[in-house]
């Protein structure tokens, strides 16, 4: 027999207790982005990667570099769509999201054109590493996915090494790692590995990327205004570090071999 309750089923109750939100105060900087820590100019943030996140795509990744944190899945080698052309060279397709949560203030869960730039740039970097020749009629899918934003030149970096390191767990032939550093001129100082405060104080961005075990450079990214002897200084110091990172990136790949 039914029993009368206050409780309305006809509408959404809410939680018996209630706390107002917490919002990062953007006048007063926070710690990360206030100060660099005990990094010198020329000192990059730690980086965590690990392999193997996602199981059910074909190779994956995650990497931290400060507050930059990125997960990263592939799924492919596959064919393509039955109505598309016929292609002597596999295609790559890039996919970059932000989560709502990713940024100080909320972001809707919908494609912006940032979200575009930022996946034209890592497939820029990404491209010239794979042997395309090898999948014709294929397509090789990598969606990266930004967890937390502490600049969009560390989203970008962190993002390419990400995707190459899922690109290599997946299996996919590779002329070699691609690895990638940005740099930026504050107060006519550089520094490596800018924050997203030292980004808009910044005059202009570096962003290297590059196969270090081929000694090629991939893809330049530079927005701003730099002189042409501190852009050559930028890109110089970024492929020094690009071979730093290129290290990082193969030991978590053969530890992540030994352990699976």
């Amino acid at each position: 027999m039914f029993q009368s309750t206050n409780f309305d089923r006809r509408r959404i109750n809410g939680p018996e207790k209630s706390f107002l939100p917490s919002f990062a105060d953007e006048d007063v900087p926070s710690k990360s982005h206030d100060l660099r820590g005990d990094r010198k100019a020329l000192d990059i943030r730690p980086i965590y990667l690990k392999r193997g996140l996602i199981s059910q795509a074909n190779g994956s990744a995650y990497i931290e570099t400060g507050q930059t944190k990125i997960a990263c899945a592939v799924y492919g080698p596959r064919q393509a769509a039955k109505n598309a052309p016929y292609s002597e060279h596999g295609k790559l397709n890039i996919d970059v999201k932000f989560a709502p949560f990713s940024c100080h203030r909320r972001r809707a869960p919908l494609k912006e054109a940032e979200d575009r730039s930022l996946a034209v740039l890592i497939h820029q970097s990404l491209a010239p590493s794979l042997r395309l020749e090898l999948f014709p009629k294929s397509t090789i899918d990598v969606f990266v996915m930004i967890l937390e934003n502490d600049g969009v030149e560390g989203c970008v970096a962190a993002g390419t090494v990400a995707s190459s390191a899922a690109l290599a767990d997946a299996g996919i032939e590779m002329l070699g790692l691609v690895t990638s550093c940005s740099s930026s001129i504050i107060n006519q100082e550089l520094k490596l590995d800018p924050t997203s405060r030292e980004s808009l104080l910044a005059d202009g961005t570096v962003t290297v990327a590059s196969i270090p075990a081929v000694g090629v450079t991939t893809n330049i990214w530079q927005t701003g205004r730099v002189t042409p002897q501190q852009a050559i200084e930028c890109m110089d110091q970024c492929i020094q570090r690009c071979t730093d990172i290129h290290h990082v990136v193969a030991q978590s790949l053969l530890d992540g071999q030994v352990t699976s």
